[in-house]
């Protein structure tokens, strides 16, 4: 029997840096990237929950891989709108980005 506690500690742990990377941050990539930390976490957890229950469907490689997917379009689609800020404003401190702003 696998131990559930190994694998979920190791993913809180990556969800709370996330959290934090996006909570601290001003930089919009390391924003990103704590993102794309916090869906890697997800990641685990679905990966150890799919193998503590054996399930014959493999549902939880099934979502990991629609999330890894889901993942990379949004950081493709991410970076790209960073770049055309970059270009804009010469910066990306998120504090100092107000395009919508009235």
């Amino acid at each position: 029997m696998i131990h559930l506690w190994l694998p979920l500690t190791f993913s809180a742990t990556l969800f709370a840096i996330g959290v934090y990377g996006v909570l601290a941050r001003r930089n919009a990539i390391m924003v990103l990237m704590s993102i794309e930390l916090m869906l890697n976490a997800v990641n685990v957890n679905l990966v150890a929950f799919s193998q503590a229950l054996r399930s014959a469907l493999l549902t939880g490689q099934v979502f990991a891989l629609f999330v890894i997917t889901v993942a990379a379009a949004e950081i493709g689609i991410g970076l790209a709108i960073v770049i055309l800020i970059y270009r804009n404003r010469e910066t990306v401190n998120v504090d100092e980005i107000n395009l919508l702003k009235w």
